[in-house]
């Protein structure tokens, strides 16, 4: 609330749930800017779906359980975080705030989540482990085809204290987002890729720029393999992001890999997948516990969260929303993103007659209805 000189209180928006921050975020960001953090591939069948699958999931409440107080702390990797959300890794937070990743950073160390920080971040690796120095972080790999420049940031990031690498596996080639193309979507002039400052310098070459850096940059010949050259170079765990088959699950497992993220990166790479939260159950099926299996996509209520739990995923991650947080008021609105999933989640928790988050599982889920 806002006080007049008079004294007479007029209210802000309150911001009541993730989809207020939404409309903030679309009437606020530039045109180019919204449909870029709001793009989907193709026809956005897959981008619609990873929301619209969830609300297809319905629940069996358990009842006269004492939810007197619940609690609802996990961990992952060991690490203990307030409530099973983090931030996703998503590019180019200084277009939604002018702090961008710092502000990120600092909202998620507040609220004692884990952040993935994106290898297109605005500000470098260094910026964001400075701005919050107990932050709990994992950072996001791409493979390039220059094996170096995927090297030297691993380097950096060990020695900043990052506590695992995330390697996005769907993105041999980038999709098809129309409105990017119509838009001509490009980074403004102040901004760049922060991770990479000085080591393209002006080498887009005639294939041009894509997304910061010059076109044909990430290596599309990506395999198995380099799970294994990437276990070479670092003690971190390795974390595959873009799983959504069984059999790739059981794959990663062979790999050695210590976590999966279900996840069709947002609905932005192959259009017609499945949504994450229907993929969910054959991935934890064949995983049976040996690894932890994490979910991205289409979370946007703490029952979204309750239900993505019951289905298996020890923890789920954030992208559009935290933008969405962002854009209304920097680290203070990614912080109130976080306290409302985390309130919303205690809720539906109660109101399922779970106290704690060991005690939600698949018996939850009404499954003749799926």
């Amino acid at each position: 609330m806002t006080t007049t000189r008079e004294g007479t209180c007029c209210a802000e928006m309150a911001m009541v749930c993730l989809t207020d921050f939404e409309e903030y975020a679309k009437e606020h960001l530039s045109k180019a800017t919204w449909d870029y953090y709001a793009a989907g591939a193709d026809e956005c069948c897959t981008r619609d779906d990873n929301l619209l699958a969830y609300k297809r999931i319905r629940l069996r409440p358990r009842i006269l359980r004492d939810v007197s107080v619940c609690d609802t702390r996990t961990t992952v990797q060991g690490t203990e975080i307030s409530f099973p959300v983090g931030i996703a890794p998503t590019a180019f937070h200084c277009l939604a705030w002018h702090e961008g990743e710092m502000a990120t950073a600092r909202a998620t160390e507040a609220v004692n989540t884990c952040y993935i920080t994106s290898t297109y971040s605005t500000c470098s690796v260094e910026e964001i482990a400075a701005a919050a120095p107990n932050g709990y972080r994992w950072f996001q790999l791409y493979v390039y085809r220059d094996r170096k420049l995927s090297e030297s940031i691993i380097h950096r990031v060990e020695a900043l204290g990052y506590k695992a690498l995330v390697l996005t596996v769907d993105v041999p080639y980038t999709g098809k987002r129309r409105n990017d193309i119509r838009n001509q979507f490009k980074l403004p002039p102040h901004l760049k890729v922060k991770n990479f400052d000085g080591v393209f310098q002006e080498a887009a070459g005639p294939a041009g720029e894509e997304y910061g850096v010059p076109a044909n940059t990430l290596d599309p010949s990506i395999s198995w393999k380099d799970v294994y050259w990437l276990q070479s170079l670092t003690r971190l765990p390795i974390i595959i992001k873009g799983i959504l088959t069984k059999e790739d699950a059981e794959l990663a497992v062979e790999h050695g890999v210590q976590g999966i993220i279900v996840s069709n990166h947002g609905g932005r790479q192959l259009d017609g997948g499945p949504a994450t939260i229907d993929a969910l159950s054959e991935i934890v099926d064949t995983v049976q516990g040996r690894i932890e299996v994490y979910l991205d996509g289409g979370v946007r209520t703490g029952s979204d969260v309750l239900k993505a739990v019951a289905l298996g995923a020890k923890c789920v991650f954030i992208g559009r929303p935290a933008v969405w947080g962002l854009a209304y008021k920097g680290e203070e609105g990614l912080k109130e993103v976080l306290h409302i999933l985390n309130d919303e989640f205690r809720l539906s928790m109660a109101l399922s007659g779970c106290r704690n988050v060991a005690e939600i599982n698949r018996n939850l889920i009404q499954f003749s209805k799926l």
